[in-house]
């Protein structure tokens, strides 16, 4: 689904659906104003305009067949130049130790102004350090005094506006890989739990291109979903939730970027589920977690909106004002700067996967992880296995969309056969009614092939910025695109080792894979408690079936799929 929304392709731009179930409701005028009922006959009258349509990007989710359209739509409408427009539409709110030294104070609250804060992806740190030849480490430093250092784009801005804080989306991630492997665990244990447990095998929930797609096409996959946040939503929670609750704003007084490598996440970043609605139980649309998404690419396109030179900032970080909650300051910016992506066999899509083998893994003494390859390179394969030989779980990894068909065929229910006495029809059953699905407790499931450094917003090695360093006038092809991916994947496990980096808080003896449990959870706690919201509603979310004419025409996925191989990554 990336690739498509690189709007190339796109013939019916803003071309409606006659499905559209969004409909412009207007009554026909009363022409006397006295008899509701009276009939008009006066050919002279000119009928009265109706006014223009207004559809929000949650309408356009929940659209029966324009898509594309709004897909296409939605991409112009969250970019680089909505991010100027927002930061140029008045003065930022100004957050500045108070002369007690109690707390914060806010200037600029009655002249409407907001406080703007900016998540980083590390896919995207990878991209932008393999295209200027950095460290994932120094690449997050470049992007960091893009957006608030002095050299950075408030330098030519109106209002000299910046972000206030610019954090690192590992920080949700950790907690996702967490409480992943908490409800993985607790599946397998009927009754567990604190929250609905998701039908077995559980699915990965953080790529919201396969989420669109289960909730579009294939209804019968969503029992499966994983219910937790994706890092980004996670993140969007935190920071309104705790700023808004901390400094006593309303949420719509927060504008919140991220910055990601997929053109999809526009699209979970517009679900009324991550609405502060949702966190306040209002019911009714509220304010987004996230306001905007800019992918990689994007980012360029912001510097060079406002002309800077990206190369020649600077790749060092930057002093920042702390946190107004002691605790989330330390758990959002710990003294380490330590990072995760250090082992290839994580992958480069959050480790998700790796993280809930090496959770049950401990769980019991000298048990292994066993590899095998599937029928591609995008099919894994997983089995923890005691000391003694006994099979204790089974994981797979699924990334691409003809793989994704393939897993979603073989969780697909049996029918009842129409014959008296006749056995269940379909690929979910044998012969002798067992099932031959999957036997799988979890999988780990992405749109883009490789993973997510292979992003649709991800910068290419035909990006003109790749193609300004290159030497000669060779196109680059498929192989040099393979190779430059390659390059993107060493740049996100390209962190540099350090003493500090293995430091974890409190000197917590429940470490696993660099990640402690227990500090997560106490730190999920502490934000429910000092929020007072509930953490089901704070880290889960929820999907919903879509009634959708997409992918449903014959030849359509054909066709889908010869624009995502065109375009390169994504479907």
């Amino acid at each position: 689904m990336s690739a498509i929304l690189s709007a190339d392709d796109l013939s019916d731009f803003i071309t409606p659906s006659v499905a559209c179930i969004k409909p412009v409701e207007t009554l026909p005028a009363n022409p006397s104003g006295d008899n509701e009922l009276e009939i008009s006959f006066n050919s002279e009258s000119k009928p009265t305009p109706a006014p223009p349509a207004e559809i929000s990007l949650t309408d356009c989710l929940a659209c029966s067949g324009c898509v594309t359209s709004a897909e296409a739509v939605l991409v112009s409408m969250q970019s680089h130049a909505e991010v100027l427009s927002e930061l140029d539409s008045g003065p930022a709110l100004r957050l500045c130790g108070n002369t007690t030294g109690t707390g914060i104070d806010i200037e600029n609250l009655d002249q409407g102004g907001r406080i703007y804060v900016a998540s980083v992806s590390p896919q995207s740190r990878a991209s932008i350090a393999a295209t200027f030849k950095v460290t994932e480490r120094e690449a997050g430093y470049m992007i960091e005094q893009l957006l608030s250092g002095p050299k950075g784009i408030k330098n030519r801005a109106v209002y000299r506006n910046g972000f206030q804080w610019v954090v690192d989306t590992n920080i949700a991630r950790e907690t996702c890989l967490v409480l992943g492997a908490e409800e993985v665990v607790g599946s397998m244990i009927a009754g567990t739990g604190e929250t609905k447990q998701p039908t077995k095998p559980i699915l990965t929930s953080s790529c919201p291109g396969w989420i669109c797609y289960a909730e579009k096409t294939h209804p019968h996959i969503l029992p499966h979903l994983s219910r937790l946040k994706s890092p980004q939503a996670l993140m969007g929670t935190l920071l309104k939730t705790s700023l808004s609750r901390t400094l006593g704003i309303s949420p719509d007084r927060i504008w919140h970027v991220a910055i990601m490598p997929c053109f999809d996440k526009k699209l979970e970043a517009s679900r009324e589920e991550l609405t502060d609605a949702a966190w306040e139980g209002a019911g009714t649309r509220g304010v987004r977690d996230v306001d905007c998404v800019i992918t990689s690419k994007e980012l360029l396109m912001l510097a060079e909106s406002r002309k800077v030179d990206f190369a020649k900032l600077p790749r060092t970080p930057l002093p920042y004002m702390p946190f107004p909650e002691p605790k989330l300051n330390s758990f959002l910016f710990p003294s380490s700067r330590r990072r995760r992506n250090k082992v290839p066999a994580a992958g480069t899509s959050g480790g998700n996967l790796y993280y809930i083998l090496q959770y049950y893994a401990s769980r019991h003494e000298g048990a292994t992880v066993e590899t095998a390859r599937g029928r591609n390179a995008d099919v894994l394969e997983y089995t923890v296995t005691s000391a003694t030989g006994e099979t204790l779980l089974k994981a797979a990894r699924y990334y691409g969309f003809r793989n994704i068909q393939n897993l979603v065929r073989r969780l697909k229910p049996a029918r009842p056969s129409r014959m008296p006495g006749g056995k269940p029809i379909g690929s979910a059953r044998k012969a002798g009614g067992k099932a031959t699905g999957p036997d799988y407790s979890y999988v780990e499931v992405m749109a883009c092939p490789g993973g997510c450094t292979n992003g649709g917003g991800q910068i290419k090695v035909d990006d003109p910025v790749i193609i300004g360093q290159a030497i000669g006038e060779v196109k680059p092809g498929p192989q040099e695109q393979k190779e430059w991916l390659a390059q993107v994947d060493e740049a996100y496990f390209s962190g540099e080792e350090s003493a500090e980096d293995e430091s974890i808080p409190d000197s917590r003896d429940d470490v696993i894979d660099g990640i402690s449990p227990s500090y997560i959870k106490d730190t999920l706690a502490h934000w429910a408690t000092t929020t007072g919201l509930d953490l089901d509603r704070l880290a889960y979310t929820s999907y919903r079936e879509v009634i959708s004419d997409v992918g449903k025409n014959i030849g359509e996925t054909e066709r889908v799929i010869q624009i995502a191989s065109k375009e390169g990554g994504g479907w």
